[in-house]
């Protein structure tokens, strides 16, 4: 006689066939009717990022790291500090300045200045790149062009800003302070090209290093490149004394950032080379050149 058999057990429903029946149309996020499976809502909003987004990052971290508040700090002690210096000095001297300028006496702490714009133009992209922080902007925002261009506008704008207020600034006071030499009162264009002109040239020269930091991806080695490109030149044509190389010590005095900036006060080094607004258009031309380079590299290497 045979012994009966125990019934056998049903088998699991299938969690494949489960979840077709649940979810029919691929990528539905609402289940079929009368499905087990709850429906579910996600509490975080899902929004389409844009340039603004980014801009709002990068403005909360220049605003929020130390490396910003120092750079500034010292900017506005040597444009403001050395100008002042620099005015009190020339009114104790009793010299007659008619005719001069009152604006170029601000040359000197902006020669300064500058290199606390390049160090902070450099240190915007490349300390991301020494710390690793950069891994995590890339995640948040995968659009490499759109975070170099938001770090670009967010610097650019604080560059601008802090270095028009500084120069506004040292000019009146040399103004006032001047009266007594025989300075006449600078002209509306003399105005215009001693802070406008000067801030959108040092901004741009600050963008300039912001590009090569991102190009070079480190930060001692970026400032070192810029603070070469700043002082060299001129160093270089101080001590080319052969009559061969005279039309080489002729250009590098004629296109050094320094001569460069010293055309905005009307006070060129040399009696050639560029005038009126033609360093703003040359400095314009090479952060083009190397913004390009940099966009071109971003997109090609790693992080």
């Amino acid at each position: 006689m045979s012994t009966p058999q125990p019934p056998m057990p049903q088998a699991a429903p299938d969690r494949q066939q489960a979840a077709t029946a649940a979810y029919p149309a691929s990528g539905s996020p609402h289940p079929a009717s009368g499905s087990p499976y709850p429906t579910y809502t996600s509490p975080i909003p899902v929004v389409r990022t844009h340039l603004g987004h980014a801009l709002a990052s990068e403005w909360t971290k220049i605003k929020s790291v130390r490396s910003t508040i120092w750079t500034l700090g010292v900017f506005l002690l040597l444009v403001i500090g050395v100008g002042l210096l620099t005015g009190a000095v020339v009114a104790a001297s009793d010299a007659d300045l008619s005719g001069e300028n009152a604006l170029s006496m601000g040359f000197f702490g902006l020669l300064l200045g500058s290199m606390c714009i390049i160090t902070l133009g450099v240190l915007t992209t490349a300390s991301e790149y020494g710390t690793g922080m950069i891994r995590t902007t890339m995640v948040a925002c995968p659009s490499r062009a759109r975070v170099l261009a938001a770090k670009a506008v967010v610097f650019f704008l604080v560059a601008f800003v802090v270095t028009l207020v500084s120069a506004s600034v040292v000019g009146i006071l040399h103004v006032v302070m001047l009266e007594g030499n025989g300075v006449a009162q600078p002209s509306g264009g003399e105005w215009l090209k001693g802070t406008v002109g000067i801030a959108l040239y040092v901004a741009l020269l600050g963008l300039l290093s912001l590009a090569v930091g991102s190009m070079i991806r480190h930060s001692a080695g970026a400032i070192t490149i810029m603070i070469g490109a700043l002082l060299a030149p001129l160093v270089l044509a101080l001590f080319m004394f052969s009559a061969s190389l005279e039309d080489v010590r002729q250009a590098l005095f004629e296109y050094s950032i320094p001569n460069q900036l010293s055309v905005f006060y009307a006070n060129s080094l040399t009696r050639s080379g560029p005038s009126g607004w033609d360093p703003l258009w040359i400095i314009l031309g090479v952060t083009a050149v190397a913004f390009a380079g940099a966009f071109a590299l971003l997109e090609k290497r790693d992080v």
